[in-house]
């Protein structure tokens, strides 16, 4: 459901100024440390991108600036949004994007994501499982990199709101697992302490992972 912002909005001058006199997003990119969630997850026998996957999409449902979008020129936010996520194809070098419904509970979340995957892996289509919702965010995985900054340059006569999330590969650092992840977001809904609030929860959820696991 999509829910209208009301006069009160605080963020309406600013909403304002960066929709049409400095219209831009912005990015940075965050070291999570993720040791003791990848050695449960080795234990648990789980595969890592779907976790992945949901962690991003719990924390998107915390932060009501990160699920901010315009419908038919109306600003709203939706109270849920689902996960679209890239899957490579081994076969043909090529990557499709699919989407999973969120569930809070991790268990039905992991179910649903690698039955998705295992459904679509092969395809050679961008967009191969149908009747995409409008309401969805995007995530990307580099597995291949571990970079230290990303950016996205999107050029469209409509602006993009939602977050857009890219996964990097891991790295080890003293001992540590970490995983790079660039955040991009824009300005017009989306300031820096809505950042800081998405990364602090995020960071809560891996450290408390065993509350949520199996759940």
């Amino acid at each position: 459901m999509f829910k209208q912002i009301d006069e009160n909005y605080p963020r309406k001058e600013h909403f304002h100024h960066y929709m049409t006199l400095t219209r831009c997003s912005y990015s940075l990119v965050i070291n999570l440390d993720i040791t003791k969630l990848h050695a449960i997850l080795k234990e648990k026998k789980l595969k890592v991108y779907p976790v992945q996957i949901y962690l991003l999409a719990r924390a998107v449902q915390k932060i009501p600036e990160f699920r901010m979008d315009q419908v038919n020129d109306e600003l709203g936010y939706w109270d849920i949004l689902h996960p679209s996520y890239t899957v490579f194809n081994k076969e043909t070098k090529t990557f499709l994007s699919i989407w999973t419904p969120y569930e809070e509970s991790f268990v039905k979340f992991y179910k649903s994501c690698l039955a998705d995957i295992e459904t679509y892996n092969k395809s050679s289509k961008l967009f191969p499982k149908p009747n995409m919702p409008e309401n969805m965010f995007n995530i990307s995985s580099l597995p291949w990199v571990d970079f230290t900054s990303f950016n996205l340059n999107i050029s469209t006569d409509e602006t993009y709101l939602l977050p857009i999330f890219t996964l990097g590969k891991f790295k080890m650092k003293e001992e540590k697992i970490i995983l790079p992840v660039a955040i991009q977001v824009h300005h017009a809904v989306c300031d820096g302490y809505h950042v800081g609030q998405y990364i602090q929860y995020l960071r809560w959820l891996i450290e408390h992972c065993e509350e949520w696991l199996n759940g």
